[in-house]
């Protein structure tokens, strides 16, 4: 049985994330598993500025209700280091986002105990931080309006 480990922040569900986990699964197989990693609140601000809008409780309950995850448990860092050196799964499933050098030192770690990490591609017209950007700019672009019908 295959152990695939994939994670993500999860603050806004969208294709990319979708074809994540479905890509993932496919690579454990029928009788593999999918274990995906959601980022705690401390963990997105390692590296990005804004927390979630959503808590990291509805966040990881999202990610449980995915046909695709097998199971969903906290991932305390934006690294998924400390969780794959417990886990040891076969494959870590990474995305080509992120930097080559964090792919590369994950990828020791998992060859370390004979894994190795599989780079899928970033879907950017699928990002999270571009949907609540249009969501804003809709907003204020609509409150524009608004204004000068007055």
């Amino acid at each position: 049985m295959k152990i695939v480990y994939s994670y993500y922040v999860l603050d806004l569900i969208h294709k990319g994330h979708l074809l994540m986990m479905k890509n993932s699964k496919a690579m454990a197989g029928e009788d593999g598993k999918l274990i995906v990693g959601i980022l705690t609140t401390e963990a997105v601000l390692e590296k990005k500025a804004q927390p979630p809008v959503l808590s990291f409780d509805e966040r990881i309950d999202i990610a449980k209700s995915i046909k695709y995850v097998d199971a969903a448990i906290p991932q305390a860092t934006y690294s998924p280091i400390p969780n794959i050196k417990n886990i040891k799964p076969d494959i870590l499933m990474e995305s080509d986002s992120h930097k080559a050098k964090e792919i590369e030192e994950a990828r020791k770690v998992m060859e370390s105990f004979g894994g190795r990490v599989v780079v899928m591609p970033y879907y950017p017209s699928q990002c999270s931080t571009n949907i609540k950007k249009k969501i804003k700019n809709e907003v204020r672009e609509d409150q524009d309006v608004k204004i000068s019908q007055f």
